[in-house]
């Protein structure tokens, strides 16, 4: 394990390397404690280096067996070995020579699993963004891209599966019953794209015809009798294929294409050119054991990691500062992919709901970086929320300032003129200025500077000149080493609604520029004026969320009642009716603190029961809509002095409030939305389950509700209606003979299935109240949980640290305690799953001061910790700065 070397890394510094490495031969013979890694690099010397350069590679923890040069060993003076660097002090002068690198590495002992692993019997490898410096001494950085021909050699007992990137070359038997594969790449790679995997594995083989006519053969590898659970993850591969030739233009390139599914993985999935690796999770599903929520991210991963095919493996990122470039577009992809396959409206407001839960928290934050870091000191600290999902809301800005078309064909320029690169955010906002001929300088802010901007609007109407205005102001809050903010160019779509629901006619316009329905701020004050404008309008704003902004709006509560019902836009019709529940329930925060009951008016708990009831709204749209916003949206929008006990009162006794009113509405829609057909993965199906099941969280908090929910929870025939009742039980009806009944029955059945049983540790963690750290501290020496396993360790640990907001923050501190030492205990195994463990606690000093002095305690008692890792160091240093 790497511990602190406080280097920082800055985006400004970066330089080309001295040398290159264009072709990269490893063999790998492999063994639980020792396997020998060969690695014979050509190595080419730049044509400005001096032939006294030194050659420097780059290791992590590596054991240095055998080194040469064209073929002749090198005498211990003429190089330099560490654990973690290799130096060649004096290269040969030729511009072009082989390096064999010869290095032991025991994967069985890799608990942090990075690099080469050992899981369950099967070899793994992951290399993103480092790890690849754990295999072999190399230029590991994403600039470097080398030709890969890999062989690999494994007892066939053991490893009767022996696979690596790009197309099978040659196999074999050897001696003692030992065998091998070849395996070649003929397209250059960085290394953190390399992926080796090895063992005794099941295979559901497909295939699929490319636009082209070309034949690609499809393989997901399980383990053995859980073949049946690929299924749809092999459906949504060959959708994923199919919608990338037809929206991008994109065929894929290989002759074979491989997915494999481990159980130990620190990531969801790895890109690996033409071998995903991917943790189980995302791939194994029937009705019986996935959920809805489980068929639908498989299906958006699955596709995110093809999808990297040409957004990050053919188009590679030059250096990790340009991480969005591939994450951020990626993530663009995938949500455009299963918009789609689904419901557009549905999947804008469950990809918003993300943004403001986990990238809205990190803006406002001591961890706050730009889309395009300018330094940092841990890379694995930043695969963020802002890179992934602002970076995604600012590709899909460019598509909204310059409309589809042109979009589309900068993409186009793009594929065409990198190909085969590392490129930047610059040479990626150059091709859409180049198709579009528009100056995108101002917009590229939204790379550069951290912070969530607002906008602060007000309107009036002249009824006499029939002109109507909108003032708009911009404003970025500090963020740390920014404190001065630039402004930005933000795409405000819109509509002005009449009286009748529809669009409301002007003449002109003035004050900004105003296109397709969006307006441009570039300024920090607009007042932008339409003419011809004979009523007065509710005016809708942000529309689909065209800019990741907050908006603070003069309006009144009939403007957002009316356009809850009325407004044309899906997105901001769900957004107006969340406004509205929103602001019920910072009143009510206010109102608990004062000591008073929170009172909430009956004409926001019957338009629950009107969009509850209303048939000309999708399901699915009409469940998230009366999903009440949770309790860490709650405390980011009051900002400050946060009681979560305060908060969680509020908001149960609107749920009480929305209950009561609306009680027989929901009850004979519950009753109407029962189904015993067949169950069937898609959106319309799932769409009526999430309905179903949202109304039954409500109607356990009236009498009855425990009886009911124990009904539901018999009477379910797929996980998704189980989880949903066994939620309710625990959180609404905890300790109750139903709760304890289900909760046993559940792991009674479920015992032997590692991700259902995460399920079951998910809902025990997320209780509510302050008796749930004990619980969870019990749970941790459970038969099923392992600290060493990432997914269990996520399931109960990260679960209770970021989605209880009663137990983790106990008023005691006691959560706090517990937290910091089970997240050094992680780190002693798990450096990255302990860090992103530790941002449970960027928030910390938004709390009530007697909270936050317990959170401070805690992150300083990690951060004294001796021998602490790079990675959780640099989280906990940056969140207590």
């Amino acid at each position: 394990m790497r511990t602190d070397t406080g280097q920082v890394f800055k985006l400004e510094d970066y330089r080309s390397t001295d040398y290159l490495i264009p072709e990269t031969s490893l063999t790998f013979r492999l063994s639980p404690g020792a396997t020998r890694v060969t690695a014979v690099l050509t190595v080419e010397r730049r044509d400005s280096v001096a032939t006294s350069a030194p050659l420097v590679l780059d290791g992590d923890g590596l054991t240095l067996c055998r080194i040469a040069i064209d073929g002749q060993e090198l005498a211990p003076a003429d190089f330099f070995a560490t654990p973690d660097q290799l130096t060649i002090t004096t290269p040969p002068a030729a511009s072009r020579f082989q390096l064999l690198i010869e290095t032991e590495l025991a994967p069985a002992q890799n608990e942090a699993l990075m690099g080469l692993y050992r899981s369950s019997n099967v070899y793994c490898t992951q290399c993103e963004a480092e790890g690849f410096r754990r295999i072999t001494y190399f230029l590991d950085r994403p600039d470097i891209l080398s030709v890969y021909t890999v062989r690999i050699e494994a007892p066939r007992h053991e490893a009767p599966l022996l696979l690596s990137n790009g197309n099978p070359e040659d196999s074999g038997a050897l001696a003692d019953d030992w065998h091998y594969a070849v395996w070649h790449d003929p397209f250059p790679k960085p290394s953190y794209l390399f992926a080796l995997v090895a063992g005794a594995l099941g295979k559901v083989a497909d295939s699929f015809v490319t636009q082209s006519g070309r034949d690609v053969e499809l393989g997901i590898y399980v383990e053995p009798g859980k073949e049946r659970l690929a299924g749809y993850a092999m459906d949504a591969l060959k959708r994923s294929m199919k919608w990338d030739e037809e929206a991008f233009g994109r065929e894929y390139d290989l002759d074979v294409f491989n997915i494999v599914a481990v159980s130990d993985f620190n990531m969801g999935a790895m890109e690996n050119k033409g071998l995903n690796i991917f943790n189980d999770k995302y791939v194994l599903a029937d009705q019986e054991t996935a959920t809805d929520a489980d068929f639908a991210n498989i299906e958006a991963i699955i596709a995110h990691e093809y999808f990297h095919n040409w957004t990050g493996n053919r188009i590679t990122c030059r250096d990790w500062f340009q991480l969005c470039l591939k994450e951020g577009l990626t993530v663009f992809r995938d949500h455009e992919f299963s918009a789609d396959q689904r419901s557009r409206a549905v999947k804008r407001i469950a990809e918003v709901r993300t943004l403001r839960a986990h990238q809205f928290p990190e803006d406002q934050g001591p961890l706050a970086h730009p889309v395009r870091p300018r330094r940092y000191r841990e890379i694995n600290n930043f695969y963020t929320a802002t890179v992934y999902e602002k970076g995604s809301e600012v590709v899909r800005m460019i598509r909204t300032i310059l409309g589809a078309e042109t979009f589309r064909a900068g993409m186009d320029l793009y594929f065409e003129r990198h190909d085969g690169e590392a490129a930047t955010i610059e040479d990626f906002v150059k091709v859409f200025e180049d198709v579009s001929g528009r100056d995108l300088s101002q917009f590229s802010l939204w790379y550069h500077q951290a912070g969530t901007p607002n906008l602060t609007v007000s309107s009036t109407h002249n009824a006499t000149t029939q002109e109507f205005t909108l003032e708009i102001e911009q404003s970025v809050p500090p963020t740390p080493s920014e404190s001065r903010k630039r402004l930005m160019h933000i795409p405000l779509a819109f509509g002005l609604v009449g009286a009748d629901g529809k669009p409301v006619a002007y003449n002109g316009v003035e004050g900004a520029s105003v296109e397709d329905g969006v307006i441009h701020i570039r300024k920090r004050r607009h007042m932008v004026r339409f003419s011809g404008v004979t009523e007065r309008p509710a005016v809708s704003l942000n529309r689909g969320f065209s800019a990741p902004i907050t908006l603070s709006v003069e309006q009144k509560a009939d403007d957002q009642f009316f356009l809850a019902g009325h407004d044309s836009d899906a997105f901001s019709r769900w957004q107006a009716f969340n406004t509205l529940l929103t602001d019920a329930l910072i009143a009510a925060f206010r109102q608990t603190l004062g000591g008073k009951p929170p009172v909430f008016t009956a004409r926001l708990t019957e338009l629950a029961g009107k969009i509850a009831g209303d048939e000309t709204l999708e399901p699915a749209y009409r469940a998230l809509a009366l999903a009440l916003p949770g309790e860490s949206d709650i405390a980011r929008d009051i900002g400050k002095i946060i009681d979560p006990d305060a908060i969680f009162s509020g908001r149960e006794a609107l749920s009480i409030a929305i209950a009561k009113a609306n009680r027989e509405t929901f009850s004979s829609l519950y009753d109407r939305l029962a189904t015993d057909g067949p169950f069937s993965p898609d959106a319309a199906s799932a769409g009526k389950r999430a309905l179903r099941n949202i109304l039954l969280d409500y109607l356990s908090v009236l009498p009855g509700g425990a009886a009911l929910a124990a009904g539901h929870f018999q009477a379910a025939t797929n996980m998704t209606d189980r989880a949903a009742a066994l939620t309710v039980l625990a959180h609404r009806h905890r300790g109750s003979p139903e709760a304890i009944k289900a909760l046993a029955g559940f792991e009674a059945k479920y015992g032997s299935d590692p991700l259902v049983m995460d399920k079951w540790f998910q809902i025990q963690a997320s209780v509510p109240g302050p008796q749930t750290v004990d619980a969870v501290r019990a749970l941790t020496n459970h038969p099923a949980f392992s600290m060493a396993n990432p997914n269990r360790v996520r399931s109960l640990i990260g679960t209770f640290s970021s989605a209880n907001q009663t137990g983790f923050h106990r008023a005691d501190g006691e959560g706090y305690r517990f937290f910091s030492q089970t997240v050094l205990e992680v780190e002693k195994r798990n450096p990255q799953v302990a860090a992103r463990l530790a941002t449970a606690l960027r928030s910390w000093r938004s709390l009530e001061p007697v909270r936050q002095a317990k959170a401070r305690e805690a992150l300083l008692s990690i951060a004294n910790a001796e021998n602490l890792s790079a990675d959780l160091r640099d989280i906990v240093e940056r969140t207590l700065a």
